[in-house]
């Protein structure tokens, strides 16, 4: 037999939780009433078994999760209006420029903002390529921390980071073998070693290594452009990290590695109420359903 690998993500009044083969988004509508949509998943591996290979299934991870994330928080936002406020669903079209938006914003941001910054530097730092790419990984992940410490400040957002929590309490309590219920979630710290958080940090620092592959001597828009290039080996290699370090967790050595990553989830996740628990075990419950198998059911053959 073996063990469901769970994960989830939180969306505006709900959460997205997936299975190997299904998923399941639960919101919880200003009435109360909470509604879920789930849905069937053929895993990508069955149909291209080259997704299966180290390095590449963290990319296509990573990108196959941005679209659902989009097309779940667009479900939970029209789901989410008070009853008699229009309801808008968005065309493949739009999700795609939603997402290509969302891509360039990030790359922006955390990539090219610090390599452009580091450059103005230079007078400064000096010629050295090694002291170059510590001061633009430095500049990266404060650029980085500096946004998610602005964004958690945000009311809606810190709401979103409620469910975050509910999240992490709700897999650990399934990992764990607990009965979901909201008294035994509860229980459950909402720091996850496998949260998209700790993934995003490592991104951060791996890039520090891989970028420092480039040449020196490039030009501003070569090294620019070669950091979007290599954006999916930086996504595999850390994807691999946040995997291996998840089975090991109960190593010091790596529990010392993963403790900055487990550190940052407290501004990405709240303590969630009870009403928020409930929607984190009404959408793992669906989607475990969804799965195949019952309920209460912990393993798949």
């Amino acid at each position: 037999m073996e063990k469901i690998n769970i994960g989830g993500q939180a969306v505006i009044e709900g959460l997205l939780m997936r299975a190997p083969r299904s998923m399941a988004i639960a919101v919880r509508r200003p009435d109360g009433e909470i509604v879920v949509k789930r849905d069937r998943v053929t895993p990508l591996s069955e149909r291209f078994p080259l997704v299966k290979l180290p390095l590449v299934r963290g990319a296509v991870a990573l990108f196959s999760s941005l679209l659902i994330g989009i097309k779940a928080l667009n479900f939970s936002a029209n789901e989410a209006l008070a009853e008699g406020e229009k309801k808008k669903e968005i065309s493949s079209l739009a999700m795609g420029g939603t997402m290509a938006v969302a891509l360039l914003f990030g790359v922006l941001l955390f990539f090219i903002l610090p390599l452009y910054l580091t450059k103005l530097l230079v007078p400064v730092i000096g010629g050295s390529n090694l002291v170059f790419n510590l001061v633009d990984g430095v500049i990266r992940v404060l650029v980085f921390l500096l946004y998610i410490y602005s964004i958690s400040r945000m009311r809606d957002i810190q709401r979103v980071f409620q469910y975050h929590g509910a999240e992490h309490k709700s897999i650990f309590a399934f990992e764990a073998g607990e009965t979901l219920t909201v008294e035994n979630v509860r229980r459950f710290s909402r720091l996850h070693p496998r949260c998209g958080t700790s993934f995003l940090l490592i991104v951060m620092l791996v890039s520090i290594l891989v970028f420092s592959l480039i040449p020196k001597l490039w030009p501003f828009s070569m090294k620019a452009g070669a950091r979007i290039v290599l954006l999916p080996l930086i996504a595999g290699v850390s994807y691999e990290l946040l995997k291996w370090s998840a089975k090991h967790d109960t190593s010091p050595l790596v529990r010392f590695l993963i403790a900055p990553g487990l550190a940052l989830q407290r501004l990405t996740t709240r303590e969630p109420d009870d009403d928020q628990v409930e929607v984190a075990i009404r959408s793992m419950e669906e989607a475990l359903e969804e799965n195949g198998g019952h309920k209460d059911d912990r393993l798949v053959v």
